[in-house]
């Protein structure tokens, strides 16, 4: 699985969405490390880590669909990726629709935060 890769190696991120997927991937597994790891040294607050993790493991991933990539390109030096993520939670199926901004840090991908953020039930 190339994400785990990435989960093992940030460095291998060649583009924002490779570091947006093995995100979502760290959310299904619960990798809390991995995800305080691929975010902005100046947004990240390691003190949510315990929640994200909770959360994680509170849902039910069902899938992740990319919407699209605005540059990111492995040459680029900042991107923004809109994707679905799509979760059973309480009884429902949810759908998080992320626009997320990345930038490279230290000449790799990160997770800057979010460009625009819409949640919904279906």
């Amino acid at each position: 699985m190339f994400c785990n890769i990435l989960h093992n190696n940030i460095l291998k991120a060649k583009t924002a969405e490779q570091l947006m997927r093995s995100r979502y991937s760290a959310f299904v597994m619960a990798n809390g490390d991995y995800l305080m790891q691929s975010h902005h040294s100046s947004t990240r607050s390691t003190k949510d880590k315990k929640a994200i993790i909770a959360w994680a493991k509170s849902v039910n991933w069902i899938k992740l669909e990319v919407l699209e990539t605005t540059k990111g390109a492995e040459k680029d030096t900042k991107g923004t990726v809109t994707f679905n993520a799509y979760y059973y939670e309480n009884g429902k199926v949810n759908v998080l629709n992320e626009k997320s901004a990345f930038v490279k840090e230290n000449k790799h991908w990160v997770y800057l935060g979010l460009a625009d953020k819409i949640s919904s039930n279906i």
